[in-house]
């Protein structure tokens, strides 16, 4: 299968940004490097806008060709291919309770629900926390079919770009008034985490931004290659995007940054996939040694990079000498070895046993699958 190194990149700039992100769980990297990781909470929404535009491609494409929409088999590569490593992770925060980042961990069936993201008490059970991204993007593809087989039963552009513009607007007014709400009760709780940051209905830019890219892809292959000629233009344009963003997000928890912030960096992001999927990009061209690996590892990486911190934290670090460079390197080689064994111990072997039952049954892989790195199959 033919890769694409500029989605690669992407891939591996959101994870590792990420996990340097939760690096202030056993330290952070120092205020020298503070700048590096304090936007690190962005690398979830480059996931959110690779997703939408991937599995957004997969639905798209039999639609386009007049074929059924196969649910059933749909949510079933969807559930091999997210529930295995997931399960091995939550049974080891259920079980073994000196493996969580922090004491307190929401009840067991709120992560197996994927409801965790709407039930969470933030302040007392931090544990395992960030498979809320996890919780949105199940929601994503539980209601993503569905709604892609009723607009594409009479392809529309204007009913398209009317249901976005409706998202848009409704993401905008639904955060501004919570965020007005709350902080006029001025309670107590982390109302931003709870009540903005986590819930599904608030986190959809990212996500819708990558569909449109993707029905824009298969429903307007022309128009799809003009940009693509315009790669790099869209490269720096995405840039460009990104920084606006980051500027409003200066103030994460402020008003602004939370109404228009996340559209702005979700379209920003989706100008970067725009550029990373053309392999005559800046960042398409040529394949950066070692991302490809990461973001084969990335959702392994996601899932147990908290653990793996913990667990050097507590076991490793009080037996080194205090090395801001070798306890980066300690954390950072600990994290791709739990990352990898969670791949290749569990996560693997499931796709493999799920694309050879895919292939007895059908006689061919998934229609609509779109020729990249498998990788960026979420």
């Amino acid at each position: 299968m033919n890769r694409l190194p500029g989605l690669d990149l992407l891939r591996t700039i959101a994870i590792v940004w990420v996990m340097l992100f939760h690096s202030f769980l056993v330290g952070g990297l120092g205020p020298d490097f503070s700048w590096l990781s304090r936007f690190g909470w962005a690398g979830v929404d480059i996931f959110f806008v690779l997703s939408g535009f991937l599995i957004g491609a997969q639905v798209f494409k039999p639609l386009q060709r007049g074929e059924p929409m196969s649910f059933g088999r749909f949510y079933a590569r969807r559930a091999w291919r997210i529930l295995p490593a997931f399960a091995v992770v939550l049974t080891l925060y259920t079980c073994f309770p000196d493996l969580r980042e922090a004491p307190g961990l929401q009840p067991w069936w709120q992560f197996a629900t994927f409801t965790v993201n709407l039930l969470i008490d933030y302040e007392r059970n931090q544990a395992f926390s960030h498979a809320w991204s996890l919780c949105v993007e199940e929601h994503f593809y539980l209601v993503f079919p569905l709604l892609a087989y009723t607009l594409t039963r009479r392809p529309s552009v204007l009913k398209c770009v009317g249901v976005w513009a409706v998202v848009v607007a409704l993401g905008i007014v639904l955060r501004g008034g919570v965020w007005l709400h709350d902080a006029a009760m001025n309670t107590q709780r982390n109302w931003f985490i709870e009540d903005i940051y986590y819930p599904t209905w608030m986190r959809a830019d990212g996500l819708l931004v990558g569909v449109m890219l993707a029905a824009l892809r298969v429903y307007r292959p022309q128009t799809w290659a003009r940009w693509q000629e315009r790669s790099n233009i869209c490269l720096l344009g995405g840039l460009a995007t990104c920084g606006l963003a980051f500027w409003l997000f200066r103030d994460r928890t402020g008003l602004l940054a939370n109404t228009l912030g996340w559209p702005l960096l979700s379209s920003g992001f989706g100008l970067l996939v725009i550029a990373g999927a053309d392999p005559r990009s800046v960042i398409g061209r040529w394949p950066l040694p070692g991302a490809g690996w990461i973001a084969t590892i990335s959702y392994s990486l996601y899932l147990s990079h908290k653990i793996t911190f913990h667990l050097v934290k507590v076991k490793v670090v009080p037996w080194m000498p205090h090395s801001g460079a070798l306890l980066f390197a300690t954390y950072a080689l600990a994290a791709l070895v739990g990352g990898a064994a969670l791949h290749y111990l569990v996560e693997r072997p499931f796709l493999r046993w799920r694309d050879r039952r895919s292939t007895a049954d059908h006689g061919r892989p998934l229609s609509g699958t779109l020729k990249v790195p498998v990788t960026t199959d979420r």
